[in-house]
């Protein structure tokens, strides 16, 4: 019998051995954009964040899932009764993936270079009220802002607020150095990113062992590599024509969920003829959002009016302030000396929404009288020709940080709008702390820049992913770009 029984024994442990064996622990994700870089401090691509925000960086706090903010790198803090010193304890034993330790001095490096002067921070204005950064010990640091702000915690989740390393900072557009769940192993560039768990990790190891994001700008090669199984997951899936097909088949699985992206025409406001708000509002007048959002997302998408998330509660619907109606937008064209319309361009990066959604506004706009002349892009030329050096007229972009509203507050920004008075809107929201008086002001910034057209508003972007079926854990909402790995694993 003991023969018997140690056969029995010996069997049952080669087959779950055998088990163990065949249990999948990496991942392929595709997602249409390369990022430009792989710092998010310094650069505004969504793309960025996508392949590293949660995986391989980390902030005080994060966002999760459904998109609150919860601690993070921070353990937990205090604030001050006059709501101006926030005092953040850290979790110890934490270190970066090079191996040095993280403590409050990167914390103060971090929060000191971001809001610097000569900050390349995309999202400096986040910083804006920390006044100054003091370490108290070596896991606790103190905030001292200016003026009161509720929404610091929200702040400092997002990934241009990650905490980085002095010795590694200079190097983490090539060769990112965080403490996340997945450290940096490669990157092809015009191919894939590749990230390997991180075997130090302070928190909770995570499920996959490795990950591959890859890059498929065009979306029937995006639907090819989907259906050849040739990758796992595809965020921000390009093709919604294909959605059909792939819900009725079952062996993959179809999320669609929202996102923070608003998608809008945005407006050079500083650029003749766009700084006429006559003319920025003949231009929301002559398009048709319904149209776009079939024409170029299959019906996927929901029409806005102004720079907000609709499933914010706060939202007010102004789609009916700039309805399509093309006399209307004739009628102002004449009024503003351009009777017979006018020529413009239209710089359209990358992504299909972009491309599909230019070709329909263009012919939109011709039937008012505006020829507007379609420049396709790449990424990294939208980044440096529009967003940066501001050289373009019409450009059509989705914003998917959340919340960012406050964007208009800055006139630098690359739209150029110089409001003051929506600049003190924003900054007594800044200041607010009751829900209720917070909740007025967003609806008096959503009416501001609606009434002031300062761009065309055009729908919110959805969140679609298509991914094989036994993959779990994939967020099916977008409230920040994030592809979070950690909560990612494979059905037994």
């Amino acid at each position: 019998m003991r023969t018997v029984r140690t056969w029995l024994a010996t069997a049952g442990t080669l087959a779950m051995t055998a088990g163990m064996a065949v249990a999948q622990d990496d991942i392929t994700v595709a997602m249409q954009l390369e990022p430009p870089n792989l710092d998010p401090t310094a650069g505004a691509a969504e793309a960025i964040d996508s392949v590293v925000y949660l995986n391989v960086f980390e902030g005080l706090t994060r966002f999760t899932a459904d998109g609150s903010v919860v601690p993070n790198l921070a353990e937990s803090w205090e604030v001050s009764e006059d709501g101006l010193v926030y005092t953040f304890r850290l979790h110890d034993g934490v270190t970066f993936h090079d191996g040095t330790t993280f403590d409050a001095e990167d914390v103060k490096f971090s929060l000191d270079r971001a809001r610097a002067e000569d900050s390349t921070n995309a999202q400096k204005a986040l910083f804006a009220q920390i006044a100054d950064v003091q370490v108290v010990d070596p896991l606790t640091v103190q905030l001292t802002l200016s003026q009161p702000n509720g929404a610091l915690p929200f702040n400092l989740a997002w990934g241009d607020a990650v905490i980085v390393a002095p010795e590694t900072a200079a190097n983490n557009a090539t060769n990112p150095v965080g403490t996340g769940p997945f450290q940096f192993g490669q990157w092809v560039q015009g191919d894939r990113v590749e990230l390997v768990r991180s075997d130090t990790y302070w928190g909770e190891a995570p499920s996959l062992a490795q990950a591959s994001f890859r890059f498929i700008s065009d979306p029937s090669a995006a639907f090819a590599a989907v259906l050849a199984g040739d990758v796992d997951v595809f965020t921000g899936y390009p093709a919604p024509e294909n959605l059909a097909q792939f819900e009725a088949d079952p062996s993959f699985q179809v999320l669609v969920g929202s996102t923070e992206g608003e998608t809008i025409l945005a407006t050079n406001n500083a650029r003749a003829p766009f700084d006429n708000p006559l003319v920025r509002e003949a231009v929301a007048h002559a398009i048709d959002r319904q149209a776009i959002v079939d024409g170029a997302m299959f019906g996927y998408g929901t029409p806005i009016g102004t720079h907000f998330a609709p499933h914010n509660p706060a939202y007010v619907d102004l789609t009916e302030q700039s309805a399509h109606d093309p006399d209307r937008a004739r009628e102002l064209l004449a009024e503003a000396g351009f009777p017979d319309g006018f020529a413009t361009t239209l710089k359209l990066p990358p992504p299909a929404y972009a491309r599909r959604g230019g070709e329909i506004l263009a012919s939109q706009l011709r039937e008012v009288g505006i020829e507007a002349e379609i420049a396709n892009v790449e990424w990294a030329q939208w980044i440096e020709e529009v967003f940066t050096n501001k050289n373009f007229d019409l450009t059509i972009v989705s914003h998917t940080e959340p919340m960012d509203i406050g964007i208009y507050a800055n006139p630098d920004y690359y739209f150029q709008y110089d409001s003051p008075e929506f600049q003190g809107i924003i900054a007594d929201l800044t200041a607010a702390t009751d829900e209720a008086e917070r909740t007025t002001l967003m609806q008096a910034a959503q009416q501001r820049i609606a009434d002031d057209f300062v761009n065309s508003f055009l729908f919110q972007l959805p969140m679609l992913t298509v991914a094989k079926a036994g993959v779990q854990g994939l967020w099916p909402n977008a409230p920040v770009a994030a592809t979070d790995l950690a909560a990612i694993s494979w059905a037994e």
